[in-house]
């Protein structure tokens, strides 16, 4: 009944024109969309909108931008406050129901048009502005650069005793080195390569872990380079995973370290040997 009565309603109104907005391509052109940016920054947030708001106003300090929110599984308060804050002809906002980030990121990957993409969290915080043009530069410095992480430069260590991978020691030096994984965030993607070579992230790692070492370990088999530099970011709270899901971390932990070790474990020679020629 309620369907029949707005489809009455909205007969009426058409016919009238009483609500009627008058939209033209002019009005449309005003908004300032820009259909290719350079860059597009990929936030995922569970319940922390305020977050997301704090660096709004600094990712907006770089013009050409679009920016992506992932609300995953949320409380309405945080949606709706997501909806009235992202505002921009450039700026998207979606809703997905607590699919965590593997999912998420792929979906909103293949979603972007920018040139380059960071990946990023909803604890994250930084000052400026630098930190973009300064992964660009590198970006354009390696045309073979797949993927740039912000944060960890680590070695994957696989445990033969116990047939399982995880993130090893810290590969990080200089301002900027090649290393064999990087994690989120930022994790930067150069999306031409990334769609040509990589096509996804691995479902198989579905719905959190270790799948950003799996991208990486694959990015070096695929011919291409992940770099590392120090993007500076800081933590605004803890992260998620710690908040909400420690026993799930766990599980997804053991299981997905089997699989990075049954997947990669006889390929470390092959990606230790790219990797050293990279940093020659």
């Amino acid at each position: 009944m309620k369907l029949l009565i707005e489809k009455v309603k909205l007969a009426l109104q058409k016919r009238t024109g009483s609500v009627q907005q008058k939209k033209n391509h002019a009005s449309w052109v005003a908004k300032g969309y820009r259909k290719t940016p350079k860059v597009t920054f990929i936030l995922q947030s569970h319940d922390k909108s305020l977050q997301i708001c704090h660096v709004l106003p600094k990712l907006r300090q770089y013009e050409d931008a679009e920016i992506i929110v992932i609300d995953d599984g949320s409380q309405l308060e945080h949606t709706a406050r997501l909806a009235s804050a992202l505002t921009g002809a450039n700026e998207f906002l979606l809703r997905a129901n607590d699919l965590f980030e593997n999912v998420t990121y792929d979906k909103a990957i293949r979603l972007a048009n920018g040139q380059y993409i960071a990946l990023m969290q909803d604890d994250d915080d930084f000052d400026g502005i630098e930190w973009v043009e300064k992964a660009i530069n590198l970006f354009e410095q390696y045309p073979k650069m797949v993927i740039l992480g912000g944060s960890g430069a680590l070695d994957i260590a696989f445990e033969d005793d116990k047939k399982w991978a995880h993130g090893g020691e810290s590969q990080a030096h200089g301002d900027f080195c090649f290393a064999t994984a990087v994690n989120r965030a930022p994790m930067w993607i150069n999306k031409a390569l990334f769609s040509q070579h990589l096509h996804h992230i691995d479902f198989r790692f579905a719905p959190f872990q270790f799948d950003d070492y799996e991208l990486c370990a694959r990015a070096w088999l695929c011919g291409l380079q992940v770099g590392w530099y120090d993007a500076g970011f800081r933590s605004l709270t803890a992260g998620g995973m710690r908040l909400w899901n420690n026993a799930f971390t766990k599980e997804q932990g053991q299981r997905n370290g089997e699989l990075l070790y049954r997947l990669y474990a006889d390929k470390q020679d092959e990606i230790r040997r790219l990797l050293k020629e990279s940093n020659l």
